[in-house]
C-alpha cells in the first residue's frame, strides 16, 4: 500500500509548483497594469522635467523593467526545484527575465530611435508623449505582443550559445573558432568588407527613390547624370568588396579544413591500440576524412551564405526603420504570416505527397502479385476480382491525389496572397503618409524596394539556417575523438644515455579489454639479460605474441610489472623506448613508400645513405634491392604489395637493424625467409658482434634458431610449464621434447 501511494507527492508537488509559477505570472501582469501603470508616470514626471520627455520615457523604462526583474525573480526562486519538478514549466519560465528586459527597454528605444530620426522634418516637442505604455490599453498590450518574441528570440539565441543549456551549440562553435588559430585575425577584416558590400548594395533602391523624386519635380539633367554615376560607383564597389570579403572567406575556411583534419587525425594516432581494434578501419577514416570534409564544405557554403543574408537583412532593417517606421512594423508584423503560414501548409503537403507514394506503391504491388501469378488467378477465375481490387487502390489514391492538389493550391494560394496583401498594405499606407507629406514618393519606392529585398533575405535565412545548425551539429562526432583521452599511460620522460637492455616481467598477468574475463597470460615471471637470446615456444594461442606485444608497450599488464633496466616501461619517453625496442613480426607491414623511406621509417634524425645500406645488407635485403633500376628508390607498392613474403621479412628487420635496438624481438619473423636466408639470421643472432650489446627475445618454429638459445620458456595457457636450455628440456622428456618429436618437428599443431 505504502508502494502504490508514494508517486501521489510527488505528482502533487510538480502540480502545485506549475500552478505556482501561473500564479506568479499573473501576479506580475497583474502588478504592472494596476501598480506600475498609474505610478512610474507620476514618480518620472516629478523626478524629470518636463522639457525632457525623452528622458521620461527612460526613467519610467528602466524602472518598469527593475521591477518586473525583481518580481521575475521572485517567481523563479519560489518555483525552484529538481528538473523532474518543475518539467513542465522549464520551458517558459526563463523567458521571464528576457521578457521584463524587453518590456522595459522597447518602448525607451522606440523614442530614442524617434527622436534621432527626426532632424530629417520639424521637430514635435511632445514626440514622445504617445510612446507612454500606462497611458492606453492598446499601446500596453502592444509592448507585450512586441516583448513576447523578443524574449522567445533571446531565449533561442542564447540556447545556441551558453555552455550546458539544452540543444546548445556554444561549445561546438567555440571549437571551431578555435580551429582558426592565428586565422581568426582574418575574422573583423571580412566582416567589415561584408558589412560595406552590403551597404554599397543598397545603393540601387536607394538612387531608385532619389530619382522618382527628381522625376516628379522636373529636376536637372546634371542631377540625373551625379545620382546615376554614384549609383554606378556604389555598386561596382559593392561588387568588389564581395569579391575581397569571399576571398578571405574562403582561404579561411581552407586553412579550417586543414588544421581540423590535421587535429582529429593526430589525436586518432595518440589512441591506444584498443581503440583500432574496437572501432573499425573504415568508420575512423570516414570520421578523418569524409565528416571533416562535408563540414567544411557545409561551413564554407551555407555560412557563407547565412553571414551574407545575416548582414544584409540587418542593413536592410535598419534603412527600413530609418525610412518610415510605420510601414517597417508593418513588415515586421506580417512576417509571421508571409513565412510561418506557408511553413506549416508545405508540410501538410509533403505528408500528403508521401501518403500518394504509399499509395502507388500498394496498387503497383497488386498488379505486380497479379501477373507474376496469372496462371493461379485463372484457375480460380478471379479475373473480376483482382481488377476490382485494383480499381479499389486507384479510388484510395484518387482521393489522395485531389487532397495533394488541393494543398498544393492552398501553400501556393497562401504564399502568393500574403505576398500581395503585405504589398498592398504597405502601398496603402504608404500613400497615406505620402499624401499627408510624411514621406516622399521617392522614399516609399525606396522602402518598397528594400522591404522586397527584405523578406527575399529573411526566406534564405529561415531555409539555410538549418542546414548550418546540422553542420555543426555533426561536427561533435569529430569533437569525440578529438577529446577522447587514451586509456594508456601518459608519455613517460626516461631517456638515459646507457640502456643495458635488461628485461624483467614480473608476475605479468594480461587479459584483452574486449574480453577481459579470458585471460591471456597468467603470473609470468623471467628475466631477459643482455647478450641474451630467449626463446619463446608452445602451442598457438599460449600467449607468445602476447608477450612481444607487451614488451612493446603496446598494452598495458593487468597485473604484475614489465620492467627495462629496473624502470617499468611506461615510464620511458615514446620514441625513445622505440627506438631501443625494435620488432619485426611474422607479416611485417610495409608502406606504399621507398625502400629507404621504409628502413628509416620512424626515425627522428634522418639516417645517412650509408647507414640505410648498411642495415640492409646486415639483413639480407641490399642484395634484391640494389638489383632493381631505382634502387633503394623503388616504390615497394601499397603494404609491401610488390614483395614477396621473404623479402617484406628482410626489409623489415633492417628496419629494426638499423636502430641499433637494445632489445630485439622477432616474433616468427624468418618463417618467409629461405634456407640460405635463415641461416644467415642464425649467424646474425649468434656469431654478430653486436650479440653481447642486445636481448633478443625469439619466437620462431625454426628447430636450428631455438636449440642454441641460451634460455627456452614453453608457454602453454599463457603460464610458463617448462624453462631451461634445449639439452635440459630434452632430457625433461615433458611438453618440450613431445613438440620436438611430433611430426613436422616444433611447429606441428598439438
Amino acid at each position: 500500500m505504502a508502494s502504490s501511494g508514494s508517486p501521489a507527492p510527488c505528482g502533487c508537488l510538480c502540480l502545485s509548483r506549475a500552478s505556482l509559477a501561473w500564479l506568479g505570472a499573473a501576479l506580475l501582469l497583474l502588478a504592472d497594469w494596476v501598480l506600475l501603470r498609474p505610478a512610474l508616470p507620476r514618480v518620472s514626471s516629478l523626478l524629470v522635467p518636463a522639457a525632457l520627455p525623452l528622458l521620461r520615457v527612460w526613467v519610467v523604462g528602466l524602472s518598469r523593467w527593475a521591477g518586473l526583474w525583481l518580481g521575475a525573480r521572485g517567481v523563479l526562486g519560489a518555483t525552484a526545484g529538481t528538473k523532474s519538478e518543475s518539467r513542465g514549466v522549464q520551458g517558459w519560465l526563463p523567458s521571464l527575465e528576457p521578457l521584463a528586459a524587453a518590456l522595459g527597454l522597447a518602448l525607451p528605444g522606440l523614442a530614442l530611435f524617434r527622436e534621432l530620426s527626426s532632424w530629417r522634418g520639424p521637430r514635435d516637442a511632445d514626440s514622445t508623449g504617445l510612446l507612454h505604455w500606462g497611458s492606453r490599453l492598446d499601446v500596453f498590450a502592444l509592448s507585450y505582443a512586441a516583448a513576447l518574441p523578443a524574449a522567445a528570440l533571446w531565449l533561442k539565441l542564447r540556447s545556441l550559445w551558453v555552455r550546458g543549456c539544452r540543444g546548445s551549440s556554444g561549445d561546438v562553435v567555440r571549437r571551431l573558432l578555435g580551429c582558426l588559430g592565428s586565422e581568426i585575425r582574418r575574422l573583423p577584416p571580412f566582416l567589415v568588407l561584408l558589412i560595406l558590400s552590403c551597404l554599397g548594395e543598397m545603393a540601387i533602391p536607394f538612387f531608385t527613390g532619389r530619382l522618382t523624386d527628381w522625376i516628379l519635380q522636373d529636376g536637372t539633367d546634371a542631377a540625373f547624370t551625379q545620382n546615376i554615376t554614384l549609383m554606378c560607383i556604389l555598386t561596382i564597389a559593392s561588387a568588389v568588396l564581395e569579391f575581397l570579403s569571399d576571398g578571405i572567406y574562403n582561404c579561411t575556411m581552407g586553412h579550417v579544413h586543414s588544421r581540423l583534419q590535421s587535429e582529429v587525425f593526430g589525436a586518432v594516432l595518440r589512441q591506444e591500440t584498443e581503440f583500432f581494434q574496437q572501432n573499425q578501419t573504415g568508420a575512423i577514416t570516414s570520421r578523418i576524412t569524409e565528416d571533416t570534409s562535408t563540414l567544411s564544405e557545409s561551413l564554407s557554403e551555407k555560412l557563407s551564405l547565412l553571414l551574407w543574408y545575416l548582414v544584409r537583412g540587418l542593413c536592410l532593417l535598419g534603412l527600413m526603420l530609418w525610412g518610415s517606421l510605420s510601414l517597417t512594423v508593418v513588415t515586421l508584423v506580417a512576417l509571421p504570416l508571409l513565412f510561418l503560414l506557408p511553413e506549416k501548409l508545405g508540410k501538410w503537403y509533403q505528408v500528403l505527397a508521401a501518403q500518394v507514394q504509399e499509395s502507388l506503391a500498394k496498387s503497383s504491388q497488386v498488379a505486380i502479385e497479379v501477373l507474376s501469378a496469372m496462371p493461379t488467378v485463372r484457375s480460380f477465375a478471379n479475373e473480376e476480382g483482382e481488377a476490382q481490387k485494383f480499381r479499389q487502390k486507384q479510388q484510395e489514391m484518387k482521393a489522395l491525389n485531389q487532397k495533394e492538389a488541393l494543398a498544393y493550391a492552398v501553400n501556393l494560394w497562401t504564399t502568393s496572397i500574403s505576398g500581395m496583401l503585405l504589398k498592398v498594405v504597405i502601398l496603402y499606407i504608404g500613400g497615406q503618409l505620402v499624401t499627408s507629406g510624411v514621406v516622399s514618393s521617392g522614399n516609399l519606392v525606396t522602402f518598397v524596394l528594400y522591404q522586397m529585398q527584405f523578406t527575399s533575405a529573411v526566406e534564405v535565412l529561415l531555409s539555410t539556417y538549418p542546414s548550418v545548425l546540422k553542420a555543426v551539429g555533426s561536427s561533435e562526432k569529430i569533437f569525440e575523438y578529438m577529446d577522447r583521452i587514451p586509456c594508456c599511460p601518459a608519455n613517460g620522460v626516461l631517456t638515459p644515455a646507457n640502456l643495458e637492455g635488461l628485461v624483467q616481467f614480473q608476475d605479468v598477468s594480461f587479459a584483452y579489454p574486449n574480453r577481459p574475463d579470458v585471460p591471456v597470460l597468467q603470473g609470468l615471471t623471467f628475466t631477459l639479460r643482455p647478450g641474451e637470446v630467449m626463446a619463446l615456444v608452445g602451442p598457438n594461442g599460449s600467449g607468445k605474441s602476447t608477450v612481444a606485444a607487451l614488451l612493446q608497450n603496446l598494452y598495458q599488464p593487468t597485473e604484475g610489472k614489465l620492467l627495462l633496466d629496473g624502470k617499468p616501461l611506461p615510464q620511458y619517453e615514446h620514441h625513445y623506448l622505440h627506438r631501443q625496442v625494435a620488432a619485426v613480426g611474422q607479416e611485417p607491414v610495409l608502406f606504399g613508400r621507398s625502400f629507404q623511406e621504409n628502413i628509416a621509417y620512424g626515425l627522428i634524425q634522418k639516417p645517412t645513405m650509408e647507414e640505410v645500406i648498411a642495415a640492409a645488407v646486415e639483413s639480407r635485403a641490399h642484395s634484391f634491392i640494389s638489383g632493381l633500376p631505382q634502387g633503394y628508390s623503388t616504390e615497394v607498392g601499397e603494404a609491401g604489395s610488390q614483395l614477396s613474403g621473404g623479402q617484406r621479412q628482410a626489409v623489415a628487420l633492417a628496419r629494426a637493424l638499423i636502430r641499433k635496438p637494445r632489445v630485439l624481438i622477432l616474433d616468427d619473423a624468418t618463417s618467409a625467409l629461405d634456407a640460405n636466408n635463415q641461416l644467415w639470421v642464425e649467424q646474425l643472432l649468434y656469431q654478430s658482434p653486436e650479440r653481447c650489446s642486445r636481448s633478443v627475445l625469439l619466437i620462431t618454429q625454426c628447430l636450428s634458431l631455438v636449440e642454441k638459445a641460451d634460455h627456452i620458456l614453453f608457454l602453454e595457457g599463457g603460464t610458463i610449464c617448462e624453462a631451461g636450455t634445449h639439452q635440459q628440456l630434452m632430457m625433461n622428456r615433458k611438453r618440450y621434447w613431445t613438440m620436438v618429436q611430433a611430426p613436422g618437428g616444433l611447429g606441428a599443431p598439438e
